[in-house]
């Protein structure tokens, strides 16, 4: 899908009662009073609000969405519950409109997938964050490679498993990013799509002070 595809169809879903996310991460988010947090996609900013509570008046949290009906269905919300501390912002996660060293915490809910170079997001987020600033993600990965035939058909893609990629291929692109000790939360049974068999998990990781710095691949 085209990004002014993406555009149409979650703005489409902006207005609908339909759930998007696949994964909890912020219930292993932990976002502490002061922090600054980032939401990559966001969509109508349920964790961005329950973040700008939990991190309070000192803190801040910013939503990332490519969809223009997901960012105006958010500020709507934010402004009626009278939350300040917010903001939220279209960008692709592949060119995040962030300053570098900006976050203590990034969050996403089955988002990564979808995007086409998945190196660069990584490399987006660890960028952002601050030194000793840590990620939770929940997303999900394939057993084997998606069949080309399912790369573009748009019921997988709503499903959130047509651009996954594999375990292996998914971790590898958090330490080329530069992240070490990636840590496992939780992680499902495969389960089978289509012709695909695919796997939900949430890891996490700290943007360590020393790039270079030794951590364990598990």
């Amino acid at each position: 899908m085209s990004l002014v595809e993406i555009n149409k169809r979650y703005s489409e879903l902006a207005q609908t009662e339909c759930c998007l996310s696949c994964g909890g991460a912020i219930n292993y988010a932990q976002p502490q009073p002061g922090e600054v947090c980032v939401d990559l996609g966001s969509g109508r900013g349920t964790d961005v609000l329950r973040m700008a509570e939990d991190v309070g008046s000192n803190g801040y949290v910013y939503g990332i969405d490519i969809s223009d009906g997901m960012i105006h269905k958010a500020f709507n919300t934010a402004e009626r519950l009278g939350i300040t501390n917010v903001n939220f912002i279209k960008s692709t996660l592949e060119n995040l409109k962030l300053g570098s060293n900006l976050a203590d915490l990034v969050i996403s809910n089955c988002t990564i997938n979808h995007a086409n170079d998945k190196q660069a997001v990584w490399s987006e987020v660890f960028r952002i964050l601050k030194k000793g600033g840590r990620f939770v993600v929940s997303d999900i990965y394939a057993t084997s490679p998606i069949p080309e035939e399912y790369r573009t058909n748009p019921e997988a893609i709503a499903e959130c498993w047509a651009g996954a990629v594999t375990r292996g291929e998914y971790l590898e692109t958090l330490y080329n990013a530069g992240f070490t000790s990636v840590r496992i939360i939780e992680e499902s049974s495969p389960y089978s799509k289509g012709k695909a068999e695919v796997a939900s998990f949430t890891i996490t990781a700290e943007k360590p002070d020393d790039k270079k710095s030794c951590g364990c691949r598990g």
